[in-house]
Order: C-alpha cells, then structure tokens, then sequence
C-alpha cells in the first residue's frame, strides 16, 4: 500500500500524522523487506483499541475455560462439556465462535487422547478415568475474537500421558519466550519444536497456529516445524496464537472418510496440545487468552 505523506493522517487510524506514528515504522518494515525477508502486512497490524478489545474478548474465553475446569471430570460426556461453554458464553454477554463456523456442529472443541484436535462434543463419549482430553474455546465479544485451549487430565492419569501434557504445555512456554518484536516466527517455531524432540514427543506439521483478532482465523499461518532466523517477521501490533500439537508417537495425523473435522494421530498415539493468544509488543509479549 502507498505511504502516506509524512503530515499526513497515519494508516492505523490513531489520528496522529504519519511521521508522529507509524513512519519509523514502515521504514524498519521496509529495511527487512529489503533483506528478503517475510514481513507482514498494514491488516496483520491491530491498533491499540483493537488489542484492547481483543484482551476484553480473551478474558471470556478464559473464565469459560476456568468454568470447565471447575466441573470437569470422570463420567460426563464431551457434549456436557459444550453445555457448559455454550451457556457460561452467553451468560458473559459474548458468542460461542466455533458454532456453526464452516459447519462445525458446536460450540467447543474437545480432543480426547489421539484425537490431535477439532474433536466434535458428542453425548457418547464419556470422560473416563485415564483419559486426557484438550478443550478449545474461542470467544466473539463485541466483534472481537479471541482463542485458547487448555488440557485436562480425568483422575489419575499414566505417567507418559502426564509428561506429555507438560511436555506440550512446555513447548507454548518455550515459544513465548522467543516472541520478541523483529524477530521472526521460525525462532518462536524452532524453540517449540525442538523442546518437543528433545523430550521424545513430535509436533503435528500440518495444523498450527494463525492470525486472530478480527477474524476468527486470519494471517499468518504459525509453524512450529520451522528454523530460527525464517518465517515472518514479528512486529509489535501482531496478535497469534500459539497451539503446538505435541504427539507422543509419530507427527503423521489422519482424518476419518466419513468425518471432516477431527484429526487424529496416524499411529494411535496420544496427542496434547494448549493454546494462548499472544500480542507482540515493543518490549515482547503480552497475552490475552490463555
């Protein structure tokens, strides 16, 4: 898009001129345009008032998942889990975003030990001692989305699974700690990724993470399977999640003929997976749902 004139109103809509806001901006962008490198686009960028109204979005989403984790457990079906989600959503004054997104049938998703994720509440499946079972909820307040899941472990768990779980929730720890303004996805995606090997497990390479904000899901696709110093350029303004699927066996994931939404692991494997929404700031990070 053309650069406005330096006195100028700037593009982000703050109503400062152009050379008061966003102009040193640009250019850094620029400079790594120049280098070759991925940047994102003025639509990746949220303003202040809309990283603001995301956050007022995730802090729904999670009390929601604060509820699931107060009555969670052995015996009830993944379908009272959507009961749950749908009802605590719109008591909070906001919409459940999966439901009816592209067709998806509910208002939550939930992944029970080798369903990798988009797992669909049904009545049939009944939590039981052992399992281990991802709750994905996204949130739309006012217009603004927001996303995060978290694992639950039902009862007493085995010791692999448990680990697994840490493992995964590990991963999004050690990510976070590489979201830094100009650096790059791939470091945030390398340090996932080989925290997951170093510790036995794979990460899914197909699915990850995206854009969210004023979409459900928007630009940039986020990788966890990719090098340091590749990827786009993270800048502040930037809003992402970050959700790796962690695998205890294979990465290799399978989808049944007859459904077209829940992914499973190839081998039968046990899969994990947690997930923040993450602004990039002009120091690091912020995060919004969790």
């Amino acid at each position: 898009m053309k650069k406005p004139e330096r006195n100028d109103p700037c593009w982000c809509g703050s109503g400062k001129k152009y050379k008061k806001c966003h102009a040193d901006f640009d250019e850094k962008i620029d400079h790594f345009r120049r280098l070759g490198c991925e940047v994102p686009t003025r639509e990746m960028i949220k303003t202040p008032e809309q990283i603001e109204g995301i956050r007022e979005s995730g802090k729904i989403n999670i009390a929601v998942l604060d509820y699931v984790a107060q009555h969670i457990g052995a015996g009830m079906s993944t379908e009272d889990i959507d009961r749950l989600v749908h009802s605590k959503t719109l008591e909070l004054g906001a919409i459940p975003a999966p439901l009816n997104y592209e067709g998806f049938p509910k208002s939550v998703c939930t992944s029970v030990n080798d369903q990798v994720c988009h797992g669909i509440p049904d009545e049939s499946v009944i939590l039981q001692e052992g399992d281990i079972i991802n709750v994905d909820v996204s949130t739309i307040y006012k217009g603004y989305f927001s996303d995060s899941s978290r694992m639950f472990c039902i009862g007493q768990v085995s010791p692999e699974a448990k680990r697994l779980v840490e493992v995964a929730k590990e991963c999004v720890e050690k990510g976070l700690e590489q979201v830094k303004p100009w650096g790059f996805l791939g470091d945030m995606g390398q340090a996932v990724h080989d925290h997951a090997k170093a510790n036995g497990c794979t990460v899914v390479e197909e699915i990850g993470g995206h854009g969210v904000g004023l979409e459900f899901h928007e630009d940039p696709f986020v990788s966890y399977v990719t090098r340091r110093g590749e990827e786009m350029l993270m800048v502040p303004g930037m809003v992402f999640t970050i959700e790796p699927m962690v695998n205890a066996g294979d990465a290799d994931v399978v989808m049944m003929e007859d459904d077209d939404w829940i992914v499973y692991t190839a081998d039968g494997s046990l899969s994990a997976q947690w997930e923040v929404t993450v602004a990039v700031t002009e120091t690091g990070y912020q995060i919004l749902a969790y």
